[in-house]
């Protein structure tokens, strides 16, 4: 995932993603969120939480090889959670990725 750090920055830079656990869960329950990506080291109870509301809405979950301060670098600003409000963006970054079984 670390050589994607630019799909990552051009995807934040064209509004085509939000970040955290409150934006990412409302864009799965409004069906904005083609695919979900959790930093490395997100917390057990906040990995639960995404799944749950991800399986709910059929939104693809992936576990990108980032930990948060590295997707903080990469962003601008430190998330656990990416939800992907693009499909061409969604699939550039799941592409390598396996989903995580809901």
């Amino acid at each position: 995932m670390k050589d994607k750090t630019g799909l990552l920055t051009m995807c934040m830079k064209a509004g085509r993603m939000v970040l955290g656990m409150d934006m990412a869960k409302d864009a799965c329950r409004n069906g904005t969120a083609f695919a979900v990506f959790t930093a490395s080291d997100l917390s057990e109870k906040s990995l639960k939480e995404i799944r749950f509301h991800c399986s709910r809405s059929g939104t693809p979950l992936y576990m990108i090889r980032m930990n948060m301060n590295e997707l903080g670098t990469a962003l601008g600003k430190r998330s656990g959670i990416i939800a992907v409000t693009d499909k061409g963006f969604a699939a550039g970054l799941a592409k390598g990725l396996e989903p995580d079984k809901l």
